[in-house]
């Protein structure tokens, strides 16, 4: 399954992780605050270098949609010494992936009236840069938004959207009556072949993207041709963001890019009898995830001068599925290395994890308690003891808060 090799590559790899991340490029700046008011003590307290790190989800805990949630400005005025600089480093960690970097650090400066710089964002696809084995590939691309731009500032040199499939073999995308062709167009035979699919996002039609995928995996990259048998195993897939439900300004979550992979796997299997399996997947609760925003943390500390290594994270997210599981996976997968005495290039000695109540998660109503339904994605299974949150508090400023007082910072 695509969860354990993410744990092989992840312990068999600490160079192309070293490689990977000093690709990743060096912070250019520093957060400056804007128009907030810093806490007197805070002007006055000296503090050593931090030893700790925050990896904050956004959508659920920071904002919902467009709104920013009220206790995030809270959460950072506490977070910022007299100079509007974080006090601690910080990283944004989100499963959204339908958007570069640069316009989510844009986005965030406007919302939380903050200078966040693209290289503390972690989109769902950013630790693909990682896989370069597949980046000289033919791939076909699905998604929304700059899709062509993200694929190549991942690394992917050549790619084909479902769009350009579509205009190239019309015929295959027959549901909507109003774009069937009117007449039989010429088949294509010059279309190079597809030599792998890469999976970013929620595409806006999905009835589209599902038919061409699957055209994709079915004919081993010649949707124009068809195959006496089905080829398998089938071509490489890669996804990222696997979030079955996400949380905007509506009362109820949102269907997420995990919804949309359940809906690929299960046609998969029902027309050809076998599982969709994929080469990575990426995004939280990934390992792969939050080494690389460790990496981050690590590099953030080291361009503001703070000498002793991150060596506590403290995640706060708002999905039990994704923030609270991933965190509780990667504490694992720090205990065990240091355990077997693992080679890493890395610092980190434990990630503890924060349930927020202002995103997917809520309290559980008055009553005999029920085994919620798994959420998660099939290749990481049901684990009940990783979906428990090292706490549970009510907002991101009462998470910071408990963190600020644990650590002796308040």
């Amino acid at each position: 399954m695509a969860v354990l090799g993410v744990f092989a590559a992840v312990r068999a790899a600490p160079r192309l992780w070293r490689r990977a991340s000093r690709a990743a490029a060096g912070f250019r700046g520093t957060f400056y605050g804007r128009g907030y008011s810093v806490d007197p003590a805070q002007m006055r307290a000296t503090q050593s270098p931090p030893t700790f790190g925050f990896l904050l989800d956004i959508d659920g805990v920071l904002v919902r949609g467009h709104r920013v949630i009220p206790a995030a400005v809270e959460a950072f005025r506490r977070l910022l010494d007299a100079q509007g600089q974080l006090r601690v480093p910080v990283v944004f960690v989100t499963n959204a992936g339908n958007i570069s970097q640069q316009d989510k650090a844009k986005e965030l400066s406007v919302l939380l009236g903050l200078k966040v710089e693209p290289d503390q964002v972690i989109l769902s696809h950013s630790p693909l840069k990682l896989f370069f084995q597949y980046h000289g590939k033919r791939m076909l691309v699905s998604g929304q938004g700059p899709l062509v731009e993200n694929a190549r500032a991942l690394g992917f040199e050549n790619v084909v959207t479902v769009d350009d499939l579509r205009q190239a073999f019309p015929v295959l995308d027959m549901v909507d009556l109003q774009r069937r062709p009117k007449t039989t167009p010429h088949l294509r035979t010059d279309f190079p072949a597809i030599e792998g699919v890469l999976l970013l996002g929620e595409p806006v039609r999905w009835e589209t993207s599902l038919q061409l995928i699957m055209d994709v995996l079915l004919s081993n990259g010649n949707p124009g041709v068809s195959l006496a048998t089905v080829p398998y195993p089938h071509l490489p897939v890669l996804a990222s963001n696997m979030d079955l439900l996400w949380m905007a300004e509506a009362k109820m979550p949102r269907f997420g890019h995990g919804t949309f992979l359940l809906c690929l796997e299960a046609i998969y299997r029902k027309v050809t009898g076998r599982e969709l399996r994929y080469c990575g997947l990426t995004g939280k609760p990934s390992v792969l995830t939050y080494r690389y925003a460790e990496e981050l943390i690590q590099r953030q500390a080291v361009k503001r001068g703070w000498a002793a290594p991150i060596q506590k994270l403290y995640t706060v997210g708002d999905n039990p599925m994704s923030d609270i599981y991933g965190a509780n996976l990667f504490h694992q997968h720090l205990q065990t290395a240091r355990q077997v005495g693992a080679e890493s290039p890395l610092d980190a000695r434990s990630c503890a994890s924060i349930l927020v109540r202002t995103g997917v998660y809520s309290s559980a109503a008055p009553g005999p308690a029920e085994q919620p339904p798994f959420h998660g994605h099939r290749d990481f299974g049901l684990s009940p003891g990783l979906l428990e949150a090292t706490h549970v508090v009510s907002d991101v400023d009462e998470a910071v808060q408990l963190v600020l007082r644990q650590e002796g910072w308040m």
